[in-house]
């Protein structure tokens, strides 16, 4: 099974994506995941996507293409993924059709998380990420035990990223609106999307998102 999960920043992407994947034993693959790695050990492509993304601005087709596509031979993707940040614009599906037909596979679902903007800015201020594992909490809705360090990682102070500054997020979101929101369209032609209301409680979202995924 192969999963696009769509939706602006904040949404819910990764949390729910997290807990989809590894109830079906899928690989989760998330593009900001593999870009914040490469920021962080600096490679030439992480200096370059690093400055981008403090902008709230989108990193090219070329690199995000060239990144899912080997992500998505590895062993672990086999069986299935979702993908999480992938594709951000309709050159981006494009592609990603492409590469799947080239090994006899086809896209199967994907699912829309929406929210108000207000409702995002809310949840990515508050937003709180280990620099060890990655796993995003939320000062308001999904704090760690303490509230500053790690669950997994109890000596570890939790981080807030750059992007997840109010005056980002908008950006962002604004960036969301002009180059991503039309992939909606690109998917529903294709007969393939289904929206899910990504407030509510995490189970009750997780519900709906794993029952859009079984029609």
């Amino acid at each position: 099974m192969q999963v696009v999960l769509l939706g602006p920043p904040g949404v819910g992407k990764g949390t729910q994506g997290r807990r989809l994947a590894s109830e079906h034993g899928w690989a989760l693959i998330s593009t900001g995941e593999m870009l914040r790695d490469a920021i962080a050990r600096r490679t030439p492509l992480g200096l370059e996507a690093g400055k981008l993304i403090d902008q709230g601005l989108l990193v090219p087709d070329a690199i995000m293409i060239g990144l899912v596509r080997e992500r998505t031979l590895e062993p672990d993707a086999r069986k299935g993924f979702v993908l999480d940040g992938f594709p951000r614009t309709v050159p981006q599906a494009d592609a990603l059709d492409a590469f799947l037909a080239e090994r006899e596979r086809q896209l199967d679902k994907v699912v829309a998380l929406t929210a108000p903007d207000d409702e995002l800015v809310r949840r990515l201020s508050g937003r709180w990420e280990c620099p060890v594992c990655r796993r995003v909490y939320n000062a308001i809705s999904a704090p760690s035990r303490d509230g500053r360090h790690c669950d997994d990682h109890p000596e570890t102070a939790l981080y807030q990223r750059a992007d997840d500054t109010a005056e980002t997020v908008r950006r962002r979101l604004e960036v969301y609106r002009k180059q991503t929101a039309p992939l909606g369209e690109y998917y529903r032609a294709q007969g393939k999307l289904q929206e899910v209301g990504g407030t509510g409680p995490l189970d009750e979202v997780y519900g709906a998102l794993n029952s859009a995924v079984a029609r």
